[in-house]
């Protein structure tokens, strides 16, 4: 199911209900049929969005060293796409909606 996320102060960001339940999770907010970030919660929200990026981007980095580092004839292989590249259209859209002074909405 897709979820679409509107705010006058940014185009739509549409994205899976697992990405979206993920992504509301991460700043505190349950994804449900119809829903709302106030503009008063936008600051904190962005917050831990980009501190959940700054996480997952640490623990791929170590990941990488761990597991692949100085190894001989390895092929490199696909890199799953990480937080801050699904995350990145919400944050954004965040970050608009805070310098507008907007709230943003979905189910509607």
């Amino acid at each position: 199911m897709l979820i679409t996320f509107k705010t006058s102060a940014a185009p739509d960001v549409m994205m899976l209900a697992d990405l979206a339940e993920y992504l509301l999770g991460i700043i505190g907010k349950h994804l449900s049929e119809r829903g709302v970030i106030m503009h008063d919660e936008l600051p904190v929200a962005i917050q831990k969005l980009e501190s959940a990026v700054v996480v997952d981007k640490k623990e791929r980095a170590e990941h990488d060293g761990r597991f692949h580092e100085g190894e001989e004839g390895h092929e490199p292989h696909e890199i799953p796409i990480g937080l801050a590249q699904r995350a990145f259209p919400f944050l954004d859209m965040l970050r608009l909606a805070q310098k507008a002074n907007t709230d943003i909405l979905w189910g509607v």
